[in-house]
């Protein structure tokens, strides 16, 4: 799914990561987003999920960036922990699309109302402890997300499941926070915890009887009476659970590790977002996790790479101090002598054609201005703007470069889909659309 290319230095270039094949191959049943936060992993799973469903794949793209933006580019209204199917997708052969936002405290409900009697379960829903826990406690979302994706793959509903990672303090989170709540729920506090509970009333006991009543006493004083009430009361309702969330934990872990699924590192061209990537990369090798490539997001490019940032700025300072005129025939007098100039030309052009019509005035012949009412001077100045602009263009584009320059020579074997910047955000299927050609270009084409 990666083929070599040549970069725009001459340099061997990393390989070009192609996503049409991995979302055509039904061997592929989970792809997961991944990456630091604000760096698009949400637009990029949506757009791999339309673009999936309008080749033919069954999809559901579980997302959980609770900035509702999945929903309102996908005509939604809203989205809930239940899929609801995307009209408007133009399929071929059964595609679909259904998407889902991932809502942790109902997804841990479900989890309780499934592995608990009814009663058991009434009495940990309305637990104080049970309460705090399921909406806030750290490693709760990327565990919850962890259940779902498992729900989700044991359904066989879809054949395809896109998954957005959550928006974290670090993208590790998602592969860490599971085993830390897993660990929490099954580990030696919860077990002190559930002690007392655990020890008979029968004569022999009475001694540890009064040392477990010493440490409670204490853990009391340190908790608070009542939360310690509440977590011994929720523990010893979960008592009986705490062994399946970590099976499932496990599970689902196996799930991440088996062939079908592909982790795409989803990052933008900028320092703190390659590093966060370089360090998921490592990890995924490190856990054996299949790896199919990195996403680079708002990669920016120019139509005019042949100028150099150098050149646009010391053609500015020339148009600035009348040193430079463009003659609208492709030639710049410079100092008295004619060279020709190609991108100096270009830039003018642009430069007059985009400035706004100006205000009419009485004079029949100021009613309708074009290119030939502005002076000289004004188009030195205009040019002289736009040469500025591409300078610090050019100069965006080689710190981008650099960045890029220095992840690639860490992971030459990482395969890269470098995706254009777009001029806004994106609000709807089009714009999906129009995201899911460029991941699949694989490559920006060299100006």
């Amino acid at each position: 799914m990666t083929e070599k290319a040549t970069d725009t230095n001459g340099l061997d270039a990393v390989p070009v990561l192609e996503l049409d094949p991995l979302i055509d191959d039904r061997g592929t049943r989970i792809i997961v987003c991944c990456g630091a936060g604000g760096v698009g992993k949400t637009t990029t799973a949506a757009a791999l999920g339309v673009r999936a469903a309008e080749r033919g794949r069954r999809v559901v793209v579980l997302t959980i960036d609770p900035a509702r933006r999945l929903a309102q580019s996908m005509g939604i209204d809203s989205l809930d922990n239940t899929p609801r199917k995307v009209d408007g997708i133009k399929g071929s052969d059964g595609g679909e699309l259904h998407a889902m936002m991932l809502d942790m405290k109902r997804t841990f409900d479900e989890i309780v109302e499934a592995h608990a009697d009814p009663e058991r379960a009434r009495a940990i829903l309305e637990n104080p402890f049970y309460q705090s826990l399921s909406a806030g406690f750290a490693g709760t979302q990327e565990y919850m997300a962890m259940e779902k994706l498992g729900q989700l793959r044991a359904r066989d509903e879809w054949d395809l499941i896109v998954v957005d990672t959550p928006p974290s303090r670090s993208a590790l989170d998602f592969l860490d926070a599971p085993k830390r709540l897993g660990s929490f729920l099954d580990g030696k506090f919860i077990k002190l915890l559930m002690a007392p509970a655990k020890v008979g009333g029968r004569a022999g006991m009475k001694f540890l009887n009064v040392g477990m009543s010493m440490m409670t006493g204490t853990l009391g004083k340190l908790l608070g009476g009542q939360f310690l009430k509440d977590v011994q009361t929720f523990v010893a309702a979960m008592d009986t659970m705490f062994g399946g969330f970590r099976t499932r934990a496990d599970a689902t872990y196996r799930l991440l590790q088996a062939p079908g699924t592909a982790f795409l590192v989803v990052a933008t061209p900028e320092r703190d977002a390659l590093r966060e990537a370089a360090y998921f990369v490592e990890r995924l090798a490190a856990e054996e996790m299949p790896l199919a490539g990195l996403v680079l997001n708002r990669v920016h490019g120019s139509g005019a790479a042949g100028l150099s940032a150098e050149r646009a700025r010391a053609a500015a300072e020339n148009l600035d101090e009348g040193r430079m005129t463009d003659r609208g025939d492709g030639k710049t007098w410079r100092s008295g002598s004619p060279a020709t100039s190609p991108e100096l030309s270009d830039l003018a052009t642009a430069a007059v054609s985009s400035v706004p019509e100006a205000a009419p005035t009485a004079e029949p012949a100021a009613q309708h201005p074009d290119v030939d009412a502005f002076t000289d001077t004004d188009v030195r100045h205009l040019t002289a703007g736009l040469l500025r602009l591409h300078a610090e263009r050019m100069r965006v584009l080689a710190r981008e470069q650099r960045t890029r320059d220095r992840f690639t020579a860490l992971h030459p074997e990482v395969a890269v889909a470098e995706v254009a910047a777009l001029p806004g955000d994106v609000h709807d299927l089009a714009g999906l659309r129009a995201i899911g050609d460029r991941l699949t270009a694989g490559r920006m084409p060299s100006a």
